[in-house]
């Protein structure tokens, strides 16, 4: 049954005709405001970067499939790290227990990283890590590495997420409060732009605000206001900014309603061109440009007929390609059961390429130009979440928003709303609330973690501490508390302590002992 309005709450029409200016401001591709797309020649120069997400268990069975999917075509990596390691946890920290390798890869050292990356080049293959609160020490751990294989950091090329502000708002993996996160958000920009001039020292990320119920609206009016509030806080940390956006990315969700998720990137990259050279004078066309790496909507996928996910996936990897993606990973048809087995990874992975490579829509550049539909969608995105961002901008920005709870409870209303439409039949989940044939289906093969991983792991890092120099340890951590205390970039201090053999887990409880840790509020929605 046809709807009336879409999810974001947009009154749909049932034929779109020419509206008034719907394509005149969005400029040329390659041209600001960037609608149309950040390239002149977008895809027909190279495609998209196809970069699975993957990591479990061990460095070494997380390498093995890094290895297998270079091997299949895929064009870049991807790292998922397991919730200890997120939280700046070692393996054998009690917390840590039952969780370790379970959703992603345990990282506790140097020893961990250089089995990660045997075997890449990382010269010629670019690395994104999906890690935020200890992001800065992850990143000083594949800095190290290279710097033993005699890589120079200028040719290094890849992305931290890095993105703290959004676990507060939407996902919960923080650690330290707001203020020294933020500082050591800026202190990765300002040290990648001096040292590592390739590398994303952030990917803002509105996928996990997605992920949490919110509306393609605030999907973008939250992540463009935390870019926001990032920028600032490197202007007010005496770092020219035109120095620094250039290195700033954003990871986007690509969500179910094909016409919307195109015209939400183009929307976003429209009110980032203007809110870089409008607001905070960048000059730089770099600095204006909003490059992004998208992924399918994991919230979307159902346990029921899984088969159903490769069809989703495959219409919403076409809606990020469509929208004019930079990077994209497509989800495992089995992910909303566990974490994907190899052959759902090569499957999710066949879907990009025969995107890319047989469907023809990377022959022309934009090809959803002067839809009417698509137009009126963008501007209407374009007014929608500007509004919400000059609310957020009242409030004093959006760690204000943050802090007082207002941004969690939007997300929290927003999921339930959506849940409500989903039981009540109003929004379709195919072969769940509609189409279900009732029995358990076809039993799918499932990716399973063995709980002698996390023995292993424990035991492996037991066998480093003792092996290391625990003075050269000992020093390198004094010095990381220093700079911690005395405000100097941590960064170059990050890198020696990891080199010197000092564990994730020992690094964060020196930042712990001097930045304290964040308890979250109650909030009422």
């Amino acid at each position: 049954m046809a709807r009336d309005v879409n999810d974001s709450g947009i009154p749909l029409r049932p034929v779109y005709d020419a509206v008034e200016g719907a394509a005149s401001d969005l400029g040329e591709p390659g041209s600001f405001p960037y609608g149309r797309g950040i390239r002149e020649d977008m895809y027909r120069g190279r495609l998209w970067t196809m970069r699975q997400y993957a990591g479990f268990g061990t460095a070494a069975e997380s390498n093995a499939r890094y290895r297998y999917l270079l091997q299949q075509g895929q064009t870049g990596l991807s790292v998922a790290f397991d919730l200890p390691t997120q939280l700046g946890l070692d393996s054998d920290a009690p917390r840590a227990r039952g969780e370790v390798g379970r959703v992603g890869v345990a990282i506790d050292s140097i020893a961990d990283m250089e089995t990660l990356l045997e075997g890449v080049p990382l010269d010629r293959v670019t690395v994104s890590m999906t890690i935020n609160a200890p992001a800065a020490i992850l990143l000083a751990l594949l800095l190290a590495v290279a710097r033993r294989r005699g890589i120079p950091f200028t040719k290094l090329g890849g992305t931290v997420q890095n993105d703290v502000l959004k676990e507060y708002a939407a996902r919960g993996t923080y650690i330290y409060p707001p203020k020294p996160s933020i500082r050591l958000v800026t202190d990765v920009m300002a040290y990648c732009a001096r040292e590592v001039p390739q590398w994303n020292a952030i990917s803002i990320s509105g996928y996990h605000i997605r992920e949490a119920g919110s509306t393609a609206v605030e999907e973008i009016a939250f992540t463009l206001s935390n870019g926001k509030a990032y920028l600032a806080s490197a202007r007010d940390a005496g770092i020219a900014l035109d120095d620094v956006a250039p290195r700033v990315s954003f990871f986007w969700n690509a969500h179910n309603d094909f016409f919307e998720e195109i015209a939400k990137f183009r929307a976003a990259r429209y009110l980032w061109a203007h809110i870089t050279r409008d607001e905070f004078g960048c000059r730089d066309p770099r600095s204006q440009m909003l490059r992004f790496h998208a992924q399918t909507g994991g919230s979307t996928l159902t346990a029921q007929e899984p088969e159903n996910n490769v069809v989703r996936v495959t219409l919403q990897a076409l809606a990020a390609v469509l929208g004019g993606t930079q990077s994209l990973h497509t989800n495992g048809k089995d992910e909303a059961l566990a974490l994907p087995t190899a052959a759902s990874a090569k499957t999710a992975l066949r879907t990009q390429q025969i995107i890319g490579y047989e469907s023809g829509v990377a022959d022309v550049v934009d090809p959803m130009a002067g839809s009417y539909y698509v137009e009126t969608l963008t501007r209407e995105l374009i007014a929608r979440a500007r509004r919400v961002i000059e609310e957020i901008d009242a409030m004093g920005g959006s760690i204000a928003a943050i802090e007082s709870g207002w941004m969690q409870a939007r997300i929290a209303e927003s999921a339930y709303l959506a849940q409500q439409a989903i039981e009540r039949g109003e929004r379709t989940i195919v072969g769940v609330n509609r189409f279900a044939e009732g029995d358990a289906g076809e039993e799918v093969a499932l990716q399973r973690i063995d709980e002698r991983v996390e023995r292993g792991q424990v035991e492996r890092l037991a066998a480093f501490r003792a092996a290391r120099d625990s003075g050269a340890v000992a020093r390198r951590l004094a010095l990381v508390r220093a700079a911690a205390v005395g405000g100097e970039n941590l960064m170059p201090h990050l890198v020696d302590a990891v080199d010197a053999n000092a564990t994730l887990g020992e690094i964060c409880d020196v930042l712990r002992e001097v930045f304290g840790t964040y308890r979250s509020k109650e909030i009422v929605a």
